[in-house]
């Protein structure tokens, strides 16, 4: 018996070199992280556009609080004034999408017309310029009757089953998201509630706080965006209509939207279009729109701008310029297009909850110009600002 117990105790390992105890459990957990973060990527997979969808929901229902409030507070009953909003912006969509079509159709009928008398000018100038002959008949024949550009209307009239297939998809996708967004918007204190009430008090402060920025935020983006883009068409409108620009109330619409409401690109994409029409139709034009399009986007940079924005959201440049590719890698457009109002909210957030101590005394916080500078308070930032880079 002893020898029996001796024996197994020659066979035990010695306590350092035995596994702990805790190996197991934690390999388990590993195990079960991984198969978590699996599952967890599978499903954004797949619901990837749901949640691009209420996303884009979210930031329209943002926008649109504000005016909601507005008429609750003048006795309207918060879904009638959700619907007043929703109507008024889907009118305002509509008219400048007709608006557009309208001159884009014009344009392009204009242009496939007078491309062959283009291509005999540029025949005719590279020949007595440069004593250069060029042959333009196969290129013109793509604008006559059989031609290439000329069929173009009649090949998309064959495809009217994608066309229309394409055109329902992105109505359904429309509808999903005004949707939710209606639910969101006259829901929202309830809504609110609802999230509230799974929480304690002091973290119920914290996300009603972060909420009501976002609001402000959001509203205040559109808002001065709004503003902006009235200015723009307006300015626009005037200077085409003295320069003789064709369609020059539609091309002045599309310059001020265009301008304001798409980040980074959107002033280059708002002027090439009334200048290419501007070029169609008479060369000389072109100048003086490009020359009306520059002088505005000055004017509004240094002037207007800083003083709309600094009531609404102001943010630097870069940081609008780097949220708009941040959320252009994450999302694509429409991270672009959010990412303004979303960089701006986060800002006035932490600006909010992080604590600020005196500066000290040095050379490194001083400014070339005398005066105070407003813009270096916390939250805001130096130079002029037009909400997008």
């Amino acid at each position: 018996m002893v020898s029996e117990a001796r024996r197994r105790a020659d066979l035990e390992l010695p306590e350092r070199d035995r596994m702990p105890r805790w190996v197991p459990r934690a390999i388990g957990l590993l195990m079960a992280a991984v198969v978590g973060l699996a599952t967890a990527a599978w499903l954004l997979d797949k619901l990837r556009d749901l949640l691009v969808v209420l996303l884009v929901s979210l930031f329209l229902s943002f926008a649109m609080e504000p005016a909601v409030n507005w008429l609750a507070g003048k006795g309207l009953k918060r879904g009638l004034g959700a619907a007043c909003v929703f109507l008024a912006s889907a009118l305002a969509a509509a008219g400048f999408g007709a608006a557009v079509a309208s001159v884009l159709a014009e344009q392009i009928t204009k242009l496939i017309e007078a491309a062959p008398g283009y291509l005999a000018d540029i025949e005719q100038w590279a020949d007595e310029q440069f004593g250069i002959e060029l042959s333009t008949d196969n290129l013109a024949a793509q604008f006559t009757e059989g031609g290439t550009a000329a069929s173009l209307l009649s090949d998309v009239a064959g495809n009217l089953v994608s066309v229309g297939s394409t055109a329902v998809n992105v109505a359904l996708q429309l509808f999903t998201v005004a949707l939710f967004t209606f639910y969101l918007v006259a829901d929202g204190p309830r809504l609110r509630r609802l999230v509230c009430s799974a929480l304690n008090p002091e973290r119920q402060a914290v996300v009603l706080r972060g909420w009501e920025l976002a609001i402000d935020k959001t509203g205040g983006y559109i808002y001065s965006r709004t503003l902006l883009a009235i200015a723009a068409f307006g300015v626009h409108w005037a200077g085409f209509a003295i320069i003789g620009v064709p369609s020059p109330l539609p091309l002045a619409l599309w310059v001020g939207v265009l301008s304001q409401f798409v980040p980074v690109v959107g002033t280059y994409l708002a002027g090439l279009l009334p200048l290419l029409i501007a070029l169609l139709d008479e060369p000389i034009s072109a100048i003086w729109v490009l020359l009306v399009v520059l002088a505005y986007q000055q004017f509004e940079n240094y002037l207007l701008s800083p003083r709309v924005t600094a009531h609404t959201m102001n943010i630097h440049p870069a940081v609008a310029f780097g949220s708009v590719l941040a959320g252009a890698a994450l999302l694509g457009s429409v991270g672009a297009l959010l990412a303004v109002p979303a960089a701006a909210t986060v800002q006035a957030f932490v600006s909010t909850y992080i604590k600020r101590h005196e500066l000290i005394e040095s050379e490194m916080f001083a400014t070339r110009s005398d005066e105070p500078d407003e813009a270096d308070e916390p939250g805001e930032a130096d130079g002029p600002d037009d909400g997008q880079a």
